[in-house]
């Protein structure tokens, strides 16, 4: 037993300096290699450790930067394993398609891995796959090296739980990104009370300098405050038509199980 907690301690410690080298040079190789110029907060989520939360306004590029993250991951790291799971299989589609993209600009020919429809299979053994938000098409895969939640609000907690086991033996790294869905499910959860395993990146639509103030001002006139708050300034607004808001549940919550029953 010794032995064993002894060489995965070495593993972690090997993998520990391997990833950090991997940081160091990953702005780079998304700006050389991959024709990808990433703005300050790109960087950061590209930087990004084991565990990180990207909570953004809409249009910031978000599945641009997780694709370029994605392709450093197998490109560097032979036999990796990527994946990425979002709601609908177009938004899977869309992440394999700018992943495709970065991959044809380092001259690989990109091929299926014969398995997954939506998937690119790398010449080094690595593969990055895209999945729809389906647990009887998750459950089979193991040994994760990164696996990416596009839309996180909008992932089924059951699903999300699901995934997270796929991380355990490759002691793998977890990325979850969207705009809010109301105060609700794991991505508020985690954003909110996952303590300081997560990194968090917040971007508001006025922070992006691709997203201009004068179009602001005409989705905020025309859809609305409420709706505005959501999806521009990435606040985890109530839902339309909760009775209780979430901030007096959990204090119910909370008394209920300070009572001395």
């Amino acid at each position: 037993m010794v032995g064993v907690i002894l060489f995965n301690n070495s593993l972690r410690t090997s993998r520990a300096k391997k990833r950090a080298a991997e940081i160091t040079e990953i702005v780079q190789f998304a700006q050389k290699q991959l024709g990808f110029e990433p703005d300050a907060e790109q960087k950061l989520a590209l930087r990004g450790g084991r565990r990180g939360i990207v909570l953004c306004t809409r249009q910031w590029g978000k599945s641009t930067v997780m694709a370029a993250k994605a392709v450093h991951r197998a490109y560097t790291e032979p036999g990796s394993l990527i994946l990425l799971l979002a709601p609908c299989a177009r938004q899977s589609g869309e992440f394999l398609r700018k992943a495709t993209g970065f991959v044809r600009r380092r001259d690989i020919k990109t091929r299926g891995d014969g398995n997954n429809e939506m998937s690119i299979a790398f010449p080094n053994g690595s593969r990055i796959v895209g999945l729809p938000q389906n647990e009887a098409k998750v459950r089979g895969f193991s040994k994760v090296s990164l696996l990416l939640i596009d839309e996180a609000s909008r992932v089924d907690d059951a699903l999300y739980r699901a995934m997270r086991p796929t991380l355990a033996v490759g002691d793998g790294d977890l990325w979850l990104m969207s705009t809010p869905n109301g105060k609700r499910g794991f991505f508020y959860d985690e954003w909110a009370h996952g303590g300081d395993t997560w990194e968090r990146i917040r971007v508001a639509a006025p922070d992006c300098p691709r997203i201009h103030a004068g179009f602001l001002e005409e989705e905020r006139a025309r859809e609305g405050d409420k709706w505005f708050r959501q999806e521009y300034l990435c606040e985890f607004v109530e839902r339309e038509g909760a009775v209780f808001s979430r901030e007096s549940i959990d204090a119910a919550l909370q008394d209920f199980e300070t009572l001395d029953l």
